[in-house]
């Protein structure tokens, strides 16, 4: 009965707010404390009880009262840090205008006009909020201070050192909030006892936090570097005297959870997790304020600066284990189904890798130096396959390779792939025996973007799976009609033609499937170098694609080889962000030489990829086809159902149909660029088929002899035949190792802050804090 006569009271409130005409004096605070002095109205009930349309009208039409009750909000946050919350009445205080700002800046930061308020001292309210010796400081400043300072309050969010009592109580201004990390980890050895109290309380300060942090999602996206985040930059900056020990708290909070705990089955749905609401609120909090939009410029970003400051191995090991214990929980498999608790915040925690392993290179290089990287790989893989089929999450995919980029552009990664995978993770493809560059070969080569073009160099053999993915995916790549489809197109044949030059000059001995698979699919390179550039040549393939997707739309066999098809459909009311566009991967790529001592020189940029000095592409004739026992030509009758080629015939044929279905959507051609003779020559001379063609032109006639002599059915004979053969001295001349390194660029930082935030207003649902305000980084699409 007493909530139910809270709730009324705070309601009549919330109506005399909206209906009087005349502002309310600052001083009447008879009035003011209706809204958070005696009430004890939860989050949930603040957003019933203040609806969106009574805040704007407030807004438009009592522009006073609203500004007076912010002031009034952030001025008890203020006096409440002041004297540390000692009582419970000011603790209570201080969560109901948690709660009530909570709901309201995002109606403070929708309107143009309103955005400027908190960062202007509020006229006539006679009170200074946190003064400054020259001036009162800003509304804005005031509330990041009083947030920080809560943050750490003995007996509130923090574990008190001193004994309880009226007499003992610790001065909020003279206390080492160094002494009050909430967490073992970093920095930081005692591990406070647990207190859900405590969690709470954080929760609810955090989510304020990441409220007053989300100005940006009123503002379009725009790549330019000063539009920094005036909110972000200030929290982050020294001004705030926690910075340090509130970015490690943050940290180790998030590094050292376990959702599992003592895993008894089931035990999450018999007990409430409170700490699991804290660390989701930390993780967003880390990766908003290490936003590299709104640390590349301005005022130094401390939090960046912590980050990029950690070196020592045992903080390193902490933070690496941390994280790959939570990517790795939905992996978690028992025999009792769902007894495993599941954490939802997967791509928060993708993000916050990126941006340890891109700001912190010590730490990048201590994931590379043994096979712990394996232990983030296989999760990134895991959530690569599982969002292919869900079209709410194309940004996970472009997280995932924005990863495996950066970390295929590094030597030991490359090193580490190949370790042998046997774990059996749930994820849709095929069942093979191989090393972890077979497993990132198959989960990729579905992408456009697939990374293994920088670790090419470094993987001794690949199964006969990846192979025949490799040539499947050049294949999809070099048909005229995607080739001629974008000004872009041709540089995806280059890069993969960049991984097959590295496997056959530098790995050919232990590489004797993927020779095969060259010598099998040899129709691709030779019809890559006769490819057609006269007018006539362009535009029949161009019509053929038209007629090509109309056929595959009328056509009913939809059935293809292991998960090819389209997305599903999201179920009814699935909420879906839109996405800045991807930067194309020669930009956010740079070529780069390695040297016979390691170090590695960057190259300049072309229009198109270069190829060794003095090398062109030569025109070359198809040889003689050969006989069907060799190579199971598609038009030669097919062997034994049991044989190895007989089957990958039919998967590549089907496959081949399913991402030429996929690509044609991604590749429609532009109204300001159309495909002309003089722009086909100008890449096609530059094409790397020389070491290719060479290889074909020794093997591909030893391996007819071998087969006619002996009467091969079967690719066995010549698996071992190639095994043991060698090239020494008939390819061309080695070339330089390139690789190609991710560069970071401001189209990317622009990309990842839209992605960020889109995943944080879907992930803010209880309560939803941005839930129809004019959002303007992002689209939001139901499905």
């Amino acid at each position: 009965m007493g909530n139910t006569d809270t709730k009324l009271h705070f309601r009549k409130a919330v109506i005399q707010l909206t209906t009087k005409t005349q502002p309310v004096e600052a001083s009447d605070d008879a009035f003011w404390d209706q809204f958070w002095a005696d009430s004890s109205t939860t989050v949930q009930d603040v957003f019933a009880l203040v609806p969106a349309a009574e805040i704007r009208a407030v807004r438009e039409e009592s522009p006073s009262n609203l500004a007076t009750l912010c002031y009034k909000a952030v001025e008890r946050l203020v006096q409440s840090a002041d004297s540390g919350c000692r009582s419970e009445k000011q603790r209570q205080t201080v969560l109901n205008c948690t709660r009530l700002l909570t709901r309201i800046l995002p109606y403070i930061f929708e309107d143009a006009d309103w955005r400027g308020f908190f960062w202007s001292t509020v006229p006539g309210a006679g009170v200074r909020v946190y003064a400054r010796e020259d001036d009162a400081r800003p509304l804005a400043e005031s509330l990041l201070l009083a947030i920080a300072d809560l943050l750490f309050c003995p007996d509130f969010t923090a574990q008190s050192r001193k004994k309880s009592g009226p007499d003992s109580a610790e001065d909020i201004r003279s206390i080492d909030s160094c002494e009050y990390i909430w967490e073992a980890g970093v920095g930081f050895a005692q591990s406070p006892p647990l207190n859900y109290v405590h969690d709470l309380n954080r929760t609810e300060l955090l989510k304020l936090l990441l409220t007053c942090l989300s100005e940006a999602m009123y503002l379009p996206p725009s790549s330019e570097r000063r539009s920094l985040n005036p909110w972000v930059s200030f929290f982050c900056s020294t001004e705030n005297r926690h910075a340090l020990p509130l970015f490690t708290s943050l940290l180790n909070v998030v590094c050292a959870y376990d959702p599992v705990g003592f895993g008894v089955p089931y035990n999450h749905l018999m007990f409430s997790d409170y700490r699991e609401q804290l660390v989701e609120q930390a993780v967003q909090i880390l990766i908003v304020t290490l936003d590299s939009l709104s640390s590349l410029t301005g005022p130094e970003n401390l939090f960046v600066n912590y980050l990029s400051r950690i070196h020592r191995e045992e903080d390193l090991s902490f933070i690496l284990k941390g994280l790959a214990r939570l990517m790795n929980n939905p992996l978690v498999q028992t025999y009792l189904p769902h007894s495993a608790k599941k954490i939802q915040f997967h791509q928060e925690l993708l993000i916050l890798f990126w941006k340890f392993c891109d700001f912190n290179k010590k730490f990048l290089f201590f994931v590379l130096k043994s096979s712990d990287v394996l232990d983030v790989l296989v999760p990134i893989l895991f959530s690569l396959d599982d969002a292919r089929a869900d079209q709410s999450r194309v940004g996970l995919m472009h997280i995932g390779v924005f990863i495996l980029l950066l970390l295929s552009g590094e030597r030991n990664f490359g090193v580490r792939l190949n370790k042998p995978y046997a774990l059996r993770v749930p994820m849709d493809i095929p069942v093979f025996t191989g090393t972890h560059a077979d497993l990132l070969i198959l989960v990729t080569s579905r992408d456009r973007r697939t990374p293994a073009a920088a670790a090419s160099v470094r993987l001794p053999s690949l199964s006969m799976l990846a192979a025949n993915k490799l040539l499947h995916l050049l294949e999809a790549f070099s048909t005229p009609w995607f080739l001629f489809s974008s000004q872009q197109n041709h540089h995806l044949v280059f890069f993969l033609l960049e991984v097959f030059n590295n496997i056959i000059q530098y790995q050919f001995d232990g590489n004797c499937n993927l020779v095969y698979a060259v010598i099998r699919k040899r129709n691709i390179f030779h019809q890559l170098a006769n490819l057609p550039s006269d007018a006539a040549s362009i535009q029949k393939a161009l019509q053929r694609k038209t007629k090509s997707t109309v056929s595959r739309s009328n056509s009913t066999d939809t059935e293809s080889a292991e998960g090819s098809g389209a997305a599903a459909p999201n179920e009814p009311g699935t909420l879906k962000t839109s996405l800045e566009a991807t930067p194309r991967i020669d930009k956010i790529t740079e070529k780069s030489q390695v040297s016979l001592d390691g170090t590695m020189m960057p190259l300049h940029h072309s229009d198109a990829p270069r190829t060794p000095a003095g090398d062109t592409a030569p025109e070359v004739r198809r040889p003689p086809r050969l006989p069907h026992a060799s190579l199971c030509s598609q038009s030669d009758p097919p062997p034994s159902p049991s044989s190895l080629c007989f089957y990958f015939e039919k998967v590549n044929r089907a496959e081949s149909e399913a991402a030429r279905s996929r690509l044609s959507s991604m590749s429609s051609p532009s109204a300001a660029w159309s495909a002309n003779t003089d722009w086909v020559v100008s890449w096609k001379a530059k094409l790397p088929l020389q070491t290719i063609m060479r290889l074909l032109q020794v093997l591909v006639p030893q391996v007819e002899k071998i087969c006619i002599d002996k009467g091969l059915t079967d690719e066995s004979e010549i698996l071992k035949f190639l095994q043991h053969g060698t090239l020494v001295g008939l390819l061309p001349v080695p070339h330089p190792i390139l690789i190609r390194k991710y560069q970071a660029n401001a189209g990317t930082a622009m990309w990842f802050r839209t992605y960020m935030w889109g995943v944080i207003y879907l992930r803010n649902v209880d309560p939803p804090i941005w839930y129809d305000t004019d959002i303007r980084l992002f689209e939001i699409q139901r499905i």
